[in-house]
């Protein structure tokens, strides 16, 4: 069986040592622990400024860096084993135990427990935080970074405690702007509100479409009409990944409209079929 080079560290030259004995290199390596410090990460195919972004990773994401040269480390995340290159500045060693994970769309980054400040940083749904204590001021609540820096405590919540409905994290995600290989709140892509959504109910699923179709819960099959598909059921064409917000309307993050939108599910199938056919499969968790 050919490994997937999205989810394997293998390159000709260096390896994974945990790949050893599965594919052949001139070297194998253990990944070295780091933890992403900057907002959103862009991940490329190539250690090259102008490469296409295969995905993005979230501040707080932990990953394994098998090779730091030139300006980039080459890594695997550790969340949903995606592998690729970032920039070496985006890494920080791994400190305290994230305790809190971000579940407003965005939100700001403070110097200090008060809204008036002016932001330092802007951080996704999505990123993982450690939060130190916490303090009030004119009736709102902020977590405390390690740092000093604060957060609006609405906006997150302890990791552990997670909701059970993906599609209502995914409303909540409306008219986000469409971005290739995007998986936050500052711009995302059809798969990574899959992902991100999922993420939110404490699922860690694989990023790209392709995979989220093969992996997803249990597959579906659709009558004619599609009349039994339900709120929360994965709707997947070659190419696109999408989530049903009731039985008729589709939620998804479109490059037709640049967003992520409402759209009936018939119209959908319709005007994706020309170019891309109609679903591929539909799946349930």
């Amino acid at each position: 069986m050919t490994l997937d080079k999205r989810l394997n560290a293998f390159r000709p030259d260096l390896a994974d040592e945990s790949l050893r004995g599965q594919v052949e290199a001139d070297r194998f390596v253990e990944g070295k622990p780091m933890r992403i410090s900057d907002p959103v990460v862009d991940v490329r195919g190539t250690a090259r400024g102008d490469a296409g972004v295969t995905t993005q990773f979230l501040f707080g994401d932990d990953v394994l860096v098998f090779e730091d040269s030139n300006g980039w480390c080459w890594v695997q995340n550790e969340r949903d084993g995606y592998v690729g290159y970032v920039v070496d500045t985006a890494l920080d060693k791994r400190y305290d135990d994230p305790t809190h994970i971000v579940i407003a769309p965005r939100t700001f980054v403070y110097p200090g427990s008060d809204l008036k400040f002016p932001p330092t940083n802007a951080l996704s749904m999505g990123s993982l935080v450690t939060i130190k204590g916490g303090e009030e001021r004119r009736g709102t609540l902020y977590g405390i970074l390690p740092s000093g820096e604060a957060i609006v405590a609405k906006h997150l919540v302890p990791i552990d405690e997670v909701t059970d409905d993906h599609v209502a994290v995914a409303e909540t995600m409306m008219h986000t702007p469409y971005l290739w290989g995007g998986v936050s709140g500052f711009g995302i892509d059809c798969s990574g509100l899959v992902q991100l959504s999922l993420l939110m109910t404490g699922q860690s699923v694989l990023r790209d479409s392709d995979m989220q179709a093969d992996s997803i819960g249990d597959v579906v099959e659709p009558d004619e009409h599609y009349k039994n598909l339900k709120r929360g059921d994965f709707v997947f064409w070659k190419g696109h990944a999408a989530m049903m917000a009731s039985h008729s309307m589709l939620l998804h993050a479109s490059g037709h409209t640049m967003s992520v939108t409402l759209e009936p599910l018939h119209d959908a199938i319709e005007r994706i079929a020309y170019l891309y056919g109609k679903p591929t499969v539909i799946r349930r968790l």
